[in-house]
C-alpha cells in the first residue's frame, strides 16, 4: 500500500510529507517534501500553543491547517511525479498545541490530555483519500503519556538481531529509542532538542531567523557554566522514564527566563545547545551500559555545532545518520505516521507501553473515510 505521512512538529517550522510504499514489514520511501508555514500561520500557532487563547482562533486554525495539509500532500505528489490517485491512505499527526501526558487535578478529577489540530475531515475531502489522525489520544486514554509514538517505527526500521542501537531524534524536543537485539525498545523524551535554541535565535534576530543555521551562533558564543548547571537541575531531567516533554516544559516561558538573565544572546544560544548535547548524552548513558550504535534523524542533524558536541560527548561510540539506512533524516517522523496509519487499518496495536507508560498496547488513531 502507498501511504502518505504528514507531520508538523514542535519546532513549528512547517509541514513534512513523506510518501512510502509498505509491503508487509518492508518500508520503501517514495517521496518527501517539506513546506514551510507562512510566518502569519506560525505566529498564530504560537499564539494558541500552551497559552490562553480564544476558541475561535483554535477552531479557525484547525480547519486552515486541514487545507494547508491537503495542499502540501498534493504538492509533494506533483513534485515527485507520484499520482495522488496512487496514494491509498494518509496518516496525519496534526499540530500539537497542548500536551500534558501526566495527570493533573482538574475540576475534581485527575486528567491527562493532549490536543493536535489540523482537521482530518478537510484533508479527506480535499484529497479523496481516507485519513487516520489523532494517534496520541488513545494511548493517553490507556494511561500512557501519548508520546513518544515513533519508537514503534524505530524498532521496525533500525532493529538489529545482534547489536544494540539507539535511535536519536533531534526535533524541537529530543528523544531516544533504545533498541535491544532481543527485547522490547524503551524510549522517552530527553529534553529540549532545537526548541530553546530556536526561540532564542528568533528573539536575537527579531524573527528574521528561526534556527541557528549550521550552529554558527552557538559556535561563536561561550557556554555559561553556571547557567548550564542550573538548567540541568530542571525537574524534568530528574524524572524517570517513561516521560514526555514539550512547550509546557521548554517553550517560550523557559526561553524568556533565560533571556531575563541578561547574559548575551550568543552565549545563551551556546549554553542551550550544550544543554541539548549534555542531556541527550546523560539519557543514553543512564539507559544502557553497552556501547550502542547511535542513529540520528531530525532537523537538528543540520546543526553542525550540535552534532560536533554530541560526537565529543559520545565518543568513541559510532554515530550515524538515518540516511545511511535509506531514511531521510528530515522525513523519519512523517514516515512514522504513515506506518502508524497503516497499522491502524491492519488492526495492529502500535504503541509501546515500555515507551509511553500505557497500561496496555492499543490501536492508535481515528478514521476519516471518504
Amino acid at each position: 500500500m502507498r501511504v502518505a505521512g504528514v507531520m508538523s512538529g514542535t519546532s513549528l517550522d512547517g509541514i513534512d510529507v513523506a510518501i512510502v510504499d509498505i509491503r508487509g514489514r518492508k518500508i520503501q520511501p517514495a517521496a518527501f517534501r517539506s513546506t514551510p508555514y507562512p510566518k502569519s500561520v506560525r505566529a498564530a500557532l504560537l499564539g494558541v500553543s500552551n497559552t490562553m487563547a480564544h476558541t475561535s482562533a483554535i477552531s479557525r486554525l484547525n480547519f486552515l491547517l486541514g487545507e494547508l495539509y491537503a495542499d502540501a500532500i498534493k504538492a509533494t505528489c506533483r513534485r515527485a511525479r507520484v499520482p495522488l490517485s496512487s496514494v491509498g491512505l494518509i496518516g496525519l499527526h496534526g499540530q500539537t498545541i497542548f500536551h500534558e501526558g501526566e495527570p493533573v487535578e482538574y475540576l475534581g478529577r485527575r486528567v491527562a490530555s493532549t490536543m493536535q489540530i489540523g482537521e482530518a475531515a478537510v484533508v479527506a475531502e480535499r484529497t479523496g483519500i481516507r485519513v487516520i489522525s489523532n494517534f496520541r489520544e488513545r494511548d493517553v486514554a490507556a494511561g500512557g503519556h501519548g508520546a513518544p509514538l515513533v519508537p514503534y517505527v524505530d524498532q521496525l526500521l533500525f532493529h538489529h538481531p545482534r547489536r544494540l542501537r539507539v535511535a536519536l531524534n533531534l526535533g524541537g524536543i529530543a528523544n531516544i529509542t533504545v533498541i535491544p537485539a532481543r527485547s522490547q525498545a524503551v524510549a522517552f523524551d530527553t529534553g529540549p532538542g532545537n526548541m530553546v535554541v530556536d526561540a532564542l535565535v528568533a528573539h536575537m534576530t527579531k524573527g528574521h531567523q528561526t534556527y541557528d543555521r549550521d550552529g554558527d551562533i552557538a559556535r561563536g558564543g561561550a557556554v555559561h557554566e553556571g547557567l548550564l548547571k542550573a538548567m540541568r537541575e530542571d525537574p524534568y531531567f530528574k524524572l524517570k522514564p517513561p516521560k514526555t516533554a514539550g512547550r509546557e516544559q521548554f517553550g517560550q516561558q523557559f526561553a524568556s527566563g533565560l533571556i531575563a538573565t541578561g547574559i548575551p544572546l550568543a552565549d545563551l544560544i551556546a549554553t542551550a545547545t550544550e544543554l541539548t548535547a549534555v542531556s541527550i548524552t546523560r539519557a543514553i548513558l543512564d539507559s544502557t551500559s553497552d556501547a550502542p550504535e547511535i542513529i540520528v534523524s531530525g532537523g537538528g542533524v543540520h546543526n553542525h555545532w550540535l552534532m560536533a558536541r554530541l560526537h565529543y560527548y559520545l565518543q568513541p561510540w559510532k554515530i550515524r545518520g538515518s540516511a545511511d539506512f535509506g531514511i531521510d533524516p528530515d522525513a523519519k517522523e512523517a514516515i512514522a505516521f504513515a506506518v502508524l496509519a497503516h497499522e491502524f487499518v491492519r488492526g495492529r496495536r502500535a504503541n509501546l507501553p515500555s515507551a509511553t507508560g500505557a497500561r496496555r498496547a492499543v490501536i492508535l488513531g481515528k478514521s476519516s473515510p471518504v
